[in-house]
C-alpha cells in the first residue's frame, strides 16, 4: 500500500476543552525509526512518522522540543 502524501496533524491539549491545533504536513523522502514515511510542515519544525494505520510518532527536530501526549492524524485528499 503506498503512502498518503499529505496529512493533518491533531493536536489536543486535554487542559482546554473542544480545542485542537492542526498542522498540514506533507511527506518527506526518509523514514523514521519505525520504518514509515517521515512527514513535515513547511519549515520542517514539525516532523512525525505516520505508520501506513496512521499512528503518530513525533520526532524531534531539534533540541529542547516537547510533544503534545495527544496527536493524531486526519488523510487530506
Amino acid at each position: 500500500m503506498r503512502s498518503r502524501e499529505r496529512y493533518e496533524l491533531i493536536f489536543v491539549d486535554a487542559t482546554v476543552p473542544d480545542t485542537e491545533d492542526v498542522v498540514l504536513v506533507h511527506r518527506t523522502d526518509s523514514s523514521g525509526p519505525g520504518g514509515h514515511p517521515v512527514y513535515a510542515d513547511d519549515t520542517g519544525i514539525v516532523r512525525a512518522e505516520i505508520s501506513d494505520r496512521d499512528e503518530v510518532r513525533m520526532i524531534a527536530s531539534g533540541g529542547h522540543q516537547v510533544h503534545a501526549a495527544a496527536v493524531s492524524a486526519r488523510p487530506v485528499s
